[in-house]
């Protein structure tokens, strides 16, 4: 298979571990024969730093030619004071505006070597942690209209959030289909009670609902499933919500299940394009020390492989070089232990490429 790939390194640690994920697409390619081109494009600080733009048309335009898009991160308190409209976040909800894609799929598993990197107490892990957050992307207040301005000597801030009935029934149409290869759970989380958004939320999930009558549907507001993911994250399966709710549960289910360094996200289209990412930030702080978690990203390349180009072989290969480097004890310092042999970003990249077969 020969499929191109639109690299953004971004900046930060992103550009660390994009490297790291690169080395295991190479041993990937190398072991099952395949050829993955790169194509290097900027997008966020680093393109404002080099052209000004925060995402150049010619990024976007490879973007969009491209069979996926990895990325890094973007962003960080250098680019604070530019305009809203060229902050480096920007690039980030543009991409994903003029890729089409619009559901957002970020897995919280437990795994058994992390469990010590938990927060929560051991009786609530031994149930164990294997849900799914299906986040809409490019609807609701990132994408509505945000006016700050004065009226009677006082400054009012506004910012729109709005759903089309279109735009939930395709969010919510994944949510089931995902649902029916899981364990056919589906939570739908909103805030009805006080939002005409999320009514229309709630009416349109249960009319799609009535497609997939093999799946349980319930809800939730968005305030209780907050809590109930830390009192009992064994009680989920597939979690559908909005984009502003959905980017705050799934920062808070990463955390759950040990640290942000290790969550995966993939952001589909309606077709095979995909936009892929860890869920964690630039992290300034660390940028360039090589203290960088690389997993995030690695296993993003796995969602990757197995969403958008269909191996699913080689997808299940690099979980399983990540699982073996845990097993042995490697750990980044955001996962360390008393046990755990220390690894900074570039040797875990080398340990788990080398462990791919």
């Amino acid at each position: 298979m020969k499929k191109q790939i639109a690299v953004i390194r971004g900046d930060g640690i992103g550009k660390e571990v994009i490297t790291q994920a690169l080395k295991v697409l190479d041993s990937i390619a190398k072991v099952y024969k395949h050829e993955f081109i790169y194509k290097e494009v900027l997008a966020g600080g680093c393109a404002i730093d080099s052209c000004g733009e925060c995402l150049p048309k010619e990024s976007l335009d490879i973007c969009k030619r491209s069979d996926s898009v990895l990325l890094g991160a973007v962003g960080g308190p250098k680019w604070d004071k530019e305009p809203s409209h060229n902050r480096p976040e920007y690039a980030l909800l543009r991409l994903r505006k003029e890729l089409g894609v619009f559901a957002n799929i970020r897995p919280a598993t437990l795994l058994a070597e992390l469990k010590n990197a938990s927060p929560l107490k051991s009786e609530i892990l031994q149930k164990g942690i294997d849900f799914v957050i299906l986040r809409e992307l490019v609807g609701g207040a990132y994408f509505g209209r945000h006016l700050c301005e004065e009226k009677n000597g006082e400054k009012i801030a506004t910012d729109e959030m709005s759903y089309t009935q279109s735009q939930i029934e395709s969010i919510a149409k994944v949510a089931f289909e995902i649902a029916q290869k899981r364990r056919k759970n589906l939570v739908s989380v909103d805030k009805a009670n006080v939002l005409a958004s999320s009514r229309l939320w709630r009416e349109v999930v249960e009319n799609v609902a009535k497609d997939y009558s093999d799946v349980s549907l319930s809800h939730m507001y968005v305030d209780n499933a907050a809590m109930q993911i830390c009192r009992v994250p064994s009680a989920f399966d597939v979690i559908l919500t909005e984009n502003m709710f959905g980017d705050i549960l799934s920062d808070e289910a990463s955390v759950i299940t040990g640290t942000i360094g290790v969550i995966p996200s993939a952001s589909l289209s309606q077709g095979t394009l995909g936009l892929y990412e860890p869920i964690h930030g630039s992290a300034p702080d660390i940028a360039g020390q090589d203290k960088a978690n690389p997993i995030g990203t690695i296993l993003s390349v796995a969602m990757m492989l197995e969403l958008s180009f269909g191996l699913k072989q080689e997808a299940q290969a690099v979980r399983n070089a990540v699982n073996i480097a845990l097993q042995q004890g490697y750990r980044t310092g955001d996962m360390m232990d008393k046990d755990s042999k220390l690894a900074g970003c570039e040797k875990m990249g080398d340990i788990i490429s080398g462990f791919v077969s």
